[in-house]
């Protein structure tokens, strides 16, 4: 295994997943691996892993909050810490945050970022989802019923 691979490691790919050939887990290592971790790190909130309480990124708590300028600055803040305190192979340069979407739900969130092993620079795009899990009204036309209709669909 070559230098780079040593620093940056080897784990799980993530959703986990198993190899019939080698009946073991699929592996994954490099910046695959790096951009793995940071998909864990921000979807994991502080307190969700028992034996590492501390471990993640508060974004959730973002979901409610009005988008304005001081709401995106704190979502920058709060990546940044996260990254800093929890995955140490990288170097944060910047983050930019697209609003393009919010009206359809989601922020994403672009990570440029330098590994620190091979001082080689890089992005990561994030979606973070705001609508997830929204419950539509009747008359929303993205729920495809109209009143009248029920969740069954052929229950009056």
């Amino acid at each position: 295994m070559d230098g780079q691979h040593d620093f940056l490691g080897t784990g799980w790919a993530f959703p986990p997943a198993f190899d019939r050939r080698t009946r073991g887990g699929v592996m994954v290592s490099g910046v695959t691996d790096v951009e793995e971790s940071l998909r864990i790190l921000l979807t994991t909130a502080p307190g969700e892993r028992v034996m590492h309480p501390s471990y993640g990124c508060p974004l959730r708590r973002m979901v409610f909050e009005t988008m304005n300028d001081s709401t995106l600055t704190e979502i920058r803040s709060l990546i940044e810490q996260a990254i800093l305190f929890f995955e140490a192979r990288i170097t944060l340069n910047a983050i930019a945050i697209d609003t393009s979407g919010l009206y359809d739900g989601v922020l994403r969130i672009q990570l440029d970022y330098t590994l620190r092993s091979s001082n080689s620079r890089h992005n990561f795009v994030f979606p973070l989802y705001l609508r997830e899990g929204e419950v539509l009204g009747m008359d929303d036309p993205r729920s495809g019923m109209t009143r009248g209709e029920t969740a069954g669909r052929g229950v009056a």
